[in-house]
């Protein structure tokens, strides 16, 4: 069996006003490092990581760094976790989207719905579980593993829904706040959701 840690990078200046998606040089600020020690002096008294893998994200990385350290591990990326690609409303204010008629579809109906020139959450949720499909069979021969993937909120939204077997749709249901940890336990029979949204 392994556990994966979900994690979510820390809080940024732009969060809550400006979906920045994939956006260049959005890094984490003062509380978003004071988040990521935490989570590093946390998880080295509760785990002993196999591996840990980040989003290449400036900001995902910046969350990892500190958790790796503190873990003794080198740290790896894979675009499996990146940031949703949302096109056209990349870089635009919330203020400016809120309005949208696409932008209200897309808030309600996940599944269906597809950014301007972004891809769609099924394409994010499809490429996140081929990505944890390759960690875990990494791990495949370990009695009992953990692994941390550091990444974006939505992203450990759709792997956890995809865990619990709910739609799509239903991904404003899920809480994945900066800074936080969300577990999964992937063996050859089973999957299961151990812990949504710590924090510490």
């Amino acid at each position: 069996m392994i556990r994966i840690l979900l994690i979510r990078h820390g809080a940024t200046d732009l969060l809550g006003r400006t979906l920045y998606g994939r956006m260049p040089g959005v890094h984490i600020n003062s509380e978003g490092s004071a988040q990521a020690a935490a989570l590093a002096q946390a998880l080295r008294r509760r785990y002993r990581l196999s591996e840990i893998v980040s989003s290449p994200m400036d900001r995902a990385l910046e969350t990892a760094a500190p958790i790796a350290q503190a873990q003794g591990l080198d740290l790896s990326t894979d675009q499996a976790f990146n940031e949703i690609d949302f096109g056209d409303w990349m870089g635009k204010s919330f203020d400016e989207l809120r309005d949208l008629d696409l932008w209200k579809r897309y808030y309600k109906f996940r599944a269906t719905t597809r950014p301007p020139g972004g891809e769609s959450m099924m394409d994010v949720q499809s490429r996140a579980w081929e990505g944890i499909a390759r960690l875990a069979a990494r791990h495949k021969h370990a009695s009992d593993a953990s692994a941390a993937v550091v990444t974006h909120g939505d992203v450990i939204r759709a792997l956890l829904i995809l865990v619990l077997g709910m739609s799509i749709d239903h991904i404003q249901r899920i809480e994945a706040a900066p800074g936080s940890v969300s577990e999964i336990a992937v063996d050859r029979s089973d999957l299961r959701v151990r812990a949504i949204n710590e924090t510490f």
